[in-house]
C-alpha cells in the first residue's frame, strides 16, 4: 500500500493548535491499549502514521504539552483544551514518524483503519465485529479460536 497524498488539515477542540498533513502512511489502527483508553477517556483511539516531514504545524505548537509515559511513549496534547494530538511510540523513538489522532482531522481525509491493536486490553463491552485484523499487542496476530 502506498502513501495517501493530499493536503489534510486538523486542529484541537479549541482551535489553538492547527496542523496540515501532506501524506499519510498506510498504517491506521484502532488502539485498545489501557494508556489510550485513559488518555482519551474512551474505549479506544484511532491513529494514522505520518512521516515527520509531512506534518506541518500551522499554529499553536507552543500550546502542545508532552507527557512521557513510563514505557517511553510520548503523547502530546493541547494545554488549553486537552485534545490529544500526537503520540510517538516507545517502539519508534528514533523513527522519522509520528501518529496523529485522526479524530482531530477536519473532514475530507479518506482514511480507513487497517487493524485493531492491543485487543488484549479492550474494554469488555466493545465487540469487534468488523473484518479488520486483530492483534493482541502491537501488530502481533491473535490466534483464531
Amino acid at each position: 500500500m502506498s502513501e495517501d497524498k493530499g493536503n489534510y488539515t486538523g486542529s484541537c477542540l479549541c482551535g489553538q493548535v492547527r496542523y496540515r498533513v501532506e501524506a499519510f502512511l498506510p498504517v491506521i489502527a484502532h488502539c485498545h491499549c489501557t494508556m489510550c483508553q485513559k488518555f482519551h477517556g474512551a474505549a479506544f483511539s484511532t491513529f494514522a502514521e505520518v512521516e515527520k516531514e509531512n506534518l506541518l504545524w500551522l499554529r499553536g505548537q507552543e500550546h502542545l504539552t508532552s507527557y512521557r509515559a513510563e514505557n517511553g511513549t510520548i503523547r502530546q496534547f493541547c494545554n488549553h483544551c486537552g485534545s490529544s494530538m500526537v503520540f510517538i511510540s516507545s517502539f519508534n523513538q528514533e523513527a522519522a514518524t509520528v501518529e496523529i489522532a485522526i479524530a482531530t482531522l477536519d473532514s475530507g481525509a479518506p482514511l480507513v483503519p487497517d487493524a485493531h491493536i492491543y485487543t488484549r486490553s479492550k474494554v469488555p463491552w466493545i465487540h469487534l465485529s468488523d473484518d479488520l485484523p486483530k492483534f493482541s499487542a502491537f501488530r502481533k496476530p491473535v490466534p483464531d479460536g
